[in-house]
């Protein structure tokens, strides 16, 4: 059995998906299992499911709401009542998409630090694939605004690593298209740009290059007022001097 909270939420039994019962179940259980076995207190939960207006009733539903999930947890697993709130033990039956995540997303980065690079692509790229959309979705906006920020930073961390494992592996005609989306949707992130502009170079299309770091510089000058960092500045020299096909992405920085 899965737990899901990198997309839709849902508990998954043998390749079927349930989505859970309403807004307020699926919140309930998703800060549970976003919370990695510690105790979440009734005034939070009553928080993400009510904002500031709870009802006269709130505890008495969010005891309704943990029965509901607790009778359809995996053998094993367990939804414990405590002075401090409600703490879900995830058993040996049951896997969290967010674990696993974090999981892969650790041995892909320090593979990639020790430069063992098909590995590092392999985990990472494993990480990625349990992203079924956007995190907590179908939850509350109150859960959504404490703990998608977290969830999706660690993705385009990963995401990043996965780009620069491919890059060092030769492929970079390949992650072009990639990369463009990226640095369309987050185009103050100066890695995906940087890992853009080689991707264009060692692909013939340095003019290409130039012109998003020109174009970089004047985003980050004109909406926050500051200059290039040091990766992109960097990665910009490596161009007009040629070393960009002899440095790797994580020796530019």
């Amino acid at each position: 059995m899965e737990y899901r909270i990198l997309g839709p939420v849902q508990i998954g039994t043998a390749g079927q998906e349930d989505t859970l019962g309403g807004t307020k179940q699926r919140t309930t259980f998703a800060a549970l299992a976003v919370a990695d076995g510690r105790a979440v207190c009734d005034d939070y939960l009553g928080r993400l499911l009510w904002d500031d207006r709870p009802p006269a009733t709130a505890a008495a539903q969010i005891h309704t709401y943990a029965s509901r999930i607790r009778r359809r947890l995996a053998p094993g697993s367990q939804l414990l009542r405590s002075r401090a709130g409600y703490r879900l033990v995830v058993g040996p039956g049951a896997v969290c998409d967010h674990r696993r995540f974090a999981e892969h997303s650790r041995a892909g980065l320090a593979a990639l630090r020790s430069q063992q690079y098909p590995l590092a692509a392999e985990e990472l790229a494993a990480a990625l694939a349990l992203w079924r959309g956007e995190a907590l979705a179908d939850t509350t906006d109150l859960l959504i605004d404490a703990e998608r920020p977290a969830l999706e930073e660690a993705r385009l961390e990963v995401l990043e690593g996965w780009v620069e494992a491919e890059l060092i592996l030769g492929r970079h005609r390949q992650l072009i298209p990639e990369l463009t989306r990226q640095v369309t949707r987050n185009p103050m992130r100066e890695r995906f740009r940087a890992l853009l502009m080689t991707a264009l170079y060692r692909s013939e299309r340095q003019a290409e290059a130039m012109s998003l770091y020109r174009d970089g510089r004047r985003i980050l000058v004109d909406e926050l007022g500051v200059e290039p960092g040091r990766l992109l500045v960097r990665t910009y020299e490596a161009i007009l001097s040629g070393e960009v096909r002899s440095l790797m992405p994580h020796q530019l920085a």
